[in-house]
């Protein structure tokens, strides 16, 4: 029996993920509050839209993934906007062994999920540098937010008649 367990573990591929590079695309900040010359005690109310992206590269078994976020802060109460922070950070990854059925989960999964520490920092950074306390990101569920749009996906999709 061991035998057959050993061989099935032989037929499965070997799974190789090396991050080539990582950096901020494109990214905007905009202290909004400050240009109002808003003063006084101000309660945020901060929202997040987290959109992903991927793309094979010329290089063989090399892909493109980018997530984009755009976090904008708004006064509870009076809903004026205190800041808007649009980035969109990208990482080269070097992928192998992932059979090409599960290649699409895999770029906007795993590789969000190995990029996100890295763009929370920005995150907290950039808000801080801009005026603000630090905005520490909660942890994004890749998985969810690519089975939420997988379901929208399928949903759009026009109903056959049966």
């Amino acid at each position: 029996m061991s035998e057959n367990d050993n061989g099935a573990a032989q037929a499965m591929p070997q799974i190789k993920m090396n991050v080539l590079a990582q950096f901020i695309r494109d990214m905007s900040f905009e202290n909004i509050l400050a240009q109002k010359r808003v003063q006084g005690e101000v309660q945020p109310d901060v929202q997040v839209q987290v959109n992903l992206d991927a793309q094979k590269r010329e290089p063989e078994h090399q892909y493109e993934v980018t997530i984009k976020l755009n976090v904008t802060s708004k006064a509870k109460g009076t809903e004026d906007a205190m800041f808007v922070l649009e980035v969109e950070y990208a990482g080269i990854f070097h992928i192998e062994g992932v059979p090409n059925e599960q290649i699409h989960p895999f770029l906007l999964i795993e590789c969000p999920r190995l990029l996100f520490p890295f763009l929370r920092r920005i995150v907290s950074d950039v808000t801080r540098d801009g005026g603000f306390p630090p905005l520490n990101l909660e942890n994004i569920d890749f998985m969810q937010l690519y089975r939420q749009e997988v379901a929208r996906r399928q949903a759009e999709q026009p109903q056959g008649t049966a």
